[in-house]
């Protein structure tokens, strides 16, 4: 029985994340695509004015075909129409599924182990708890950047570091509800929760005193404000993403659950007739 409710849930959180990942792409491509599209026009601008700086070597000697040879082997291999559409709901969509899934058995987790709150309830915890740990407080430490603007030579570092803190936000959020539930006994559910919520504030601040910055993911000159729209585009993603998982998952979960619970009772009271019956 309790198997087969977590896959239910399982598979409402998959269809949730689905959902909520339709509504991210809309958000992404109306509000993150005008300033990705500024940051490769400041690019290819920046490209431009570096080769009309730089003399060619080949000057006189075929420069001009080594140059056509350059531009075919540096053209996309996919379009920029077919990367903001349909390369970017494919994206969204797929990482929508995925993580829809995941919250959803990190619901049938929590259901009934941090408190008497109803599914709904649980599933916007959930919502939020999975927004602050898997994208805000990794994004305060390394935020997001616009393609093509830091050094390609240090993308893995960054990329790296930026997974790396996710893991570490995780842990200490696991580890958090672990402390105030220990404490719960002792300190009451209000002074438990301060004091759990006050230890992963100094675990996350230590955190982001231990690790690097990424001091060459943004190149000098790049405009700031083109930068703050693309930050400002992916917290709205993200918190749009996540806001419609936990109202949609919430919903399904609730209908679910009550279904789960009448058919139990109902089972229940024809066992107890069943006797009296015979």
């Amino acid at each position: 029985m309790y198997a087969s409710t977590v896959r239910g849930l399982l598979v409402r959180g998959m269809l949730a994340g689905l959902i909520a990942g339709l509504f991210a792409f809309a958000v992404a491509y109306v509000v993150g695509e005008p300033p990705v599209r500024g940051s490769i026009a400041v690019e290819e601008a920046q490209a431009a004015k570096d080769a009309a700086g730089a003399p060619s070597a080949h000057a006189g000697h075929g420069g001009d075909a080594a140059s056509g040879e350059a531009a075919e082997e540096e053209e996309e291999l996919v379009s920029r129409p077919v990367q903001s559409t349909f390369g970017l709901a494919t994206g969204v969509l797929v990482y929508g599924v995925a993580l829809g899934g995941i919250a959803s058995l990190a619901f049938s987790f929590a259901l009934g182990r941090v408190g008497g709150f109803s599914p709904r309830a649980t599933a916007a915890l959930t919502g939020a708890g999975a927004f602050a740990l898997v994208y805000l407080v990794p994004f305060l430490k390394y935020p997001a950047t616009p393609p093509a603007v830091g050094n390609p030579d240090t993308i893995g570092q960054r990329t790296t570091l930026f997974f790396l803190m996710i893991l570490l936000s995780v842990l200490l959020g696991v580890g958090a509800i672990i402390l105030g539930r220990r404490l719960a006994p002792r300190l009451g559910n209000w002074n438990a929760t301060l004091a759990a919520a006050g230890g992963f504030i100094v675990a996350t601040a230590l955190a982001f005193a231990v690790l690097p910055d990424n001091s060459d993911a943004v190149q000098p000159g790049f405009p700031a404000a083109l930068l703050w729209e693309f930050r400002v585009a992916s917290l709205a993603v993200q918190l749009v993403l996540w806001a419609v998982f936990a109202i949609v998952f919430g919903v399904l979960a609730q209908r679910l659950l009550a279904a789960r619970a009448e058919g139990a009772e109902a089972t229940a009271s024809a066992q107890q007739e069943a006797p009296a019956l015979g």
